[in-house]
């Protein structure tokens, strides 16, 4: 029962995990971030293997999908310390659209509650940059939003890595315990892969 609820599990986690990989890729699609376009192509990837890997019971894919969640993993703090200015980054930079293009996160022109319709024409000529406008009229700033779109690809990460672990260790249990043609195999000899 308990491999089967850890299944379900993984099953479950990395279903979320292609769903907010698609959300986060149509909105970097819409600002032109061609870098993390491609690293969340490769997630939805790498998580369809997985998903085929937990059905299919094969632990391959599964470790596969280990090895990517720690690629995962550095990639979305690079991002928070590229969005929170961080280690010498700067979100001003075109680093994200690899240097291709000049735009930057979608969020920015259209974040939750950003309107500069309501600002006087005054008010616009007083301030001494354009960039001002966006933190006047937003409930919240756009590097948080990023920032928050990584917090949870990271907690769902560290989720499903914790159970993948647990599948790998399940299945490689299963195969060493089982015999193919006869039922139960117990080994006369310790492996020297065990030592």
């Amino acid at each position: 029962m308990g491999c089967c609820s850890g299944r379900c599990m993984l099953i479950f986690l990395c279903t979320l995990q292609v769903m907010t990989a698609l959300e986060r890729q149509a909105f970097d699609f819409l600002g032109y971030q061609w870098a993390p376009i491609m690293v969340n192509f490769l997630q939805i990837i790498m998580v369809i293997l997985s998903l085929f890997g937990t059905i299919q019971y094969r632990p391959r894919y599964v470790v596969l999908y280990l090895l990517w969640t720690l690629l995962w993993v550095a990639w979305n703090v690079f991002v928070c310390c590229f969005y929170l200015d961080l280690g010498g980054l700067s979100k001003e930079s075109d680093l994200l659209s690899l240097g291709v293009s000049s735009h930057l996160s979608w969020w920015k022109d259209n974040g939750p509650g950003c309107d500069d319709r309501d600002l006087p024409a005054t008010r616009w000529q007083s301030l001494e940059s354009p960039e001002l406008i966006y933190a006047l009229g937003c409930w919240l700033e756009y590097q948080y939003i990023e920032v928050l779109h990584c917090i949870i690809q990271l907690l769902i990460s560290l989720l499903g890595f914790v159970y993948a672990c647990y599948m790998v260790s399940t299945f490689t249990e299963e195969e060493d315990s089982f015999n193919f043609i006869g039922g139960v195999h117990y080994p006369s000899k310790t492996s020297p892969l065990y030592l």
